[in-house]
């Protein structure tokens, strides 16, 4: 019954994008993320200036993009860890400019960091408990009472023990989190994310630092969050993990988005070629270049013999 419903999962994801024009910034049939003119200037660089785009609800989109192309900049513009120059983005029709980060959390957009961000001296289990929102325990009043907050606190744990075993972090639940592994940390990331039950999960390289033998099961976690219901967008590096899960791929390239499209014709994209590589890396010479490179080349062993006959 799970594989039938994955199936039918990915199968609705594809068919949306099915007769979508490859044009960055193409309009999505129900978009639950949509961004305009979003500028982020440091000095004379310009690091974000994305025009116009939008992120497609129950889809898996990846952004991809060179080395300073700007996508960690423009995720923390969209989550409230960095202040845009300029430009508007909506979250389910809510404009979000100058909304904080634990605002846009509550709000149902959670993202995690290509750095995780655990509380190393808190046990597993505490941190996940942090996760949860609008704890009232947090009240400095109510706290003094706790028939106020108990029922509540035992409710966030066992939310937070149902996410430790999906994820496989059960055994772990009362180790430091400065104990766990890179990968570890990095599933731990994604289960505190979902302690606030999100609509739209931003992973920042959710696949950077993590052995091989963790690899697969994050990978299977992230596919999950679509199965959940939830709206994913992530960025990465590696390639394969993009064609695997990934529904639609947004490139970026020196801060503004250059092309869109499925994950099969992305990488054949001349835009993304010549963003990756540089220009015509490849492109055959032309008979006018060769021939200019033929005359340099006969000139300078000219020059060369006409060199050593003076000897």
């Amino acid at each position: 019954m799970r594989a039938e419903t994955t199936t039918d999962r990915k199968a609705a994801a594809l068919a949306v994008f099915k007769d979508l024009a490859r044009d960055p910034g193409v309009p999505k049939p129900d978009p639950i993320l949509v961004v305009d003119n979003v500028v982020r200037r440091f000095g004379g660089l310009t690091a974000v200036e994305v025009e116009h785009v939008e992120i497609q609800r129950g889809s898996i989109t990846a952004l991809i993009g060179p080395n300073g192309a700007g996508k960690t900049t423009f995720f923390n513009q969209l989550t409230g860890f960095d202040t845009a120059d300029s430009g508007s983005w909506t979250f389910n029709g809510r404009g979000m400019n100058g909304v904080p980060a634990h605002k846009v959390a509550r709000m149902g957009m959670v993202r995690t960091f290509q750095l995780t961000k655990a509380l190393s001296r808190l046990t597993v289990l505490e941190n996940m408990r942090l996760g949860a929102q609008q704890q009232r325990g947090e009240n400095f009043w109510r706290a003094l009472i706790p028939s106020f907050w108990r029922n509540q606190e035992d409710s966030i744990t066992e939310q937070a023990e149902e996410l430790l075993e999906r994820f496989k972090l059960d055994a772990k639940r009362d180790d430091f989190a400065g104990s766990l592994s890179g990968g570890q940390r990095k599933l731990l990331e994604m289960a505190r994310a979902l302690m606030v039950k999100p609509e739209l999960v931003m992973l920042d390289e959710p696949m950077a630092g993590v052995n091989p033998a963790l690899t697969q099961s994050l990978l299977g976690h992230v596919k999950d969050l679509r199965e959940q219901g939830m709206t994913v967008l992530f960025v990465e590096h590696d390639m394969d993990m993009v064609r695997d899960i990934s529904d639609w791929v947004i490139v970026m390239a020196q801060g503004a988005v250059i092309a869109e499209g499925p994950p099969d014709s992305i990488m054949s994209d001349p835009r993304v070629i010549d963003a990756y590589l540089g220009a015509h890396h490849d492109a055959p010479l032309s008979e006018s270049e060769l021939e200019a490179q033929l005359h340099e080349a006969e000139a300078a062993l000219e020059a060369e013999i006409e060199e050593e006959t003076q000897k």
